[in-house]
């Protein structure tokens, strides 16, 4: 197994493949240092009933992100610089806090550009006595051989996959081979941890849960991708359609953008994952776009929240 140090010295944790020297205090695209840096812990609700469930989830927001997209709801941690650095070790013993709050998982939000690190803390948690499930919940945008590192730590694989189209990962997240790393992570990810289980309660134990983000006027692209994973993936895949999407950030900037989902266009696509044979998945109200879902987090601060 390499050592964390060996690959921050030249960092390709991500396809950005930005090659600086994170333990010498440089920096890529992604802004994140040598040390993992955390901008909330907390007990959340709202995310999937197999997930949230009745206990809640225990989440670990981390700050910074390999992406850049401009209706990002967690800006202020993924494009700004709140938060803490924490060493390894101490990453390890919050996600041994958030198992004291008798949650139902530990939820690493936003992992992708501290893979390494979160390896390592995993490897000293489990020794330390985790033993509820681990979620890895990403963006998507991940290199299917880094994920190797993680097989045998994570049990539940939560990934986005955005954009079919290409054109629309350039413009509206700042990367231009979106789909194809995406996909190829995905198919990394049902590779290491297999076909959903779920306990009596219903909780989600291992396997992937795939989430896509429905956009305004951009049903197409909804439909490519849905079509990928019925082609692709086994047909007892969970996805969950996401008609959340609130303009905030930067996409008042783009008018088509600048509205919330229209129900017919949600509607359309709810019979479309049926229509191609599409069977397991969450779908949500279009009343949970709203901010007040999304969490509010504190510059220089990690908050624990329960």
């Amino acid at each position: 197994m390499d050592s964390l140090s060996e690959k921050m010295t030249s960092c390709s944790a991500c396809p950005r493949h930005c090659a600086v020297d994170r333990s010498a205090g440089k920096k890529g695209v992604c802004r994140a240092g040598m040390n993992p840096k955390v901008a909330l812990a907390s007990v959340h609700h709202w995310e999937e009933p197999c997930i949230s469930g009745t206990k809640g989830s225990g989440t670990l927001f981390f700050s910074h992100c390999n992406m850049r997209c401009v209706f990002c709801q967690n800006f202020d941690i993924s494009q700004e610089d709140f938060g803490e650095e924490i060493p390894v070790d101490e990453l390890a013993r919050m996600m041994l806090g958030q198992q004291e709050h008798a949650v139902h998982n530990i939820n690493l939000v936003s992992p992708t550009q501290y893979l390494y690190q979160i390896r390592d803390a995993l490897i000293l948690a489990r020794q330390g006595g985790l033993h509820i499930p681990v979620v890895y919940n990403s963006n998507g945008y991940e290199n299917a051989a880094d994920l190797k590192a993680l097989n045998g730590l994570v049990d539940i694989y939560l990934p986005d996959i955005k954009y079919a189209d290409n054109q629309l990962g350039r413009k509206y997240s700042g990367v231009s081979d979106y789909f194809e790393k995406a996909s190829a992570a995905i198919l990394e990810m049902v590779s290491q941890v297999g076909s959903p289980v779920f306990d009596d309660d219903g909780m989600m134990q291992k396997g992937v849960l795939i989430r896509h983000l429905i956009l305004p006027g951009q049903l197409e692209n909804t439909k490519q991708i849905l079509h990928w994973i019925s082609d692709n993936l086994p047909k007892d895949i969970y996805v969950s359609l996401m008609g959340q999407y609130t303009p905030m950030y930067n996409a008042p900037e783009y008018p088509e953008l600048a509205r919330r989902l229209r129900q017919r266009e949600y509607d359309t696509i709810i019979d479309y994952f049926f229509y191609i044979g599409l069977e397991n998945g969450f779908v949500q109200e279009l009343s949970s776009a709203k901010d007040v879902y999304t969490p509010k987090f504190r510059p220089k601060e990690i908050k624990d929240t329960h």
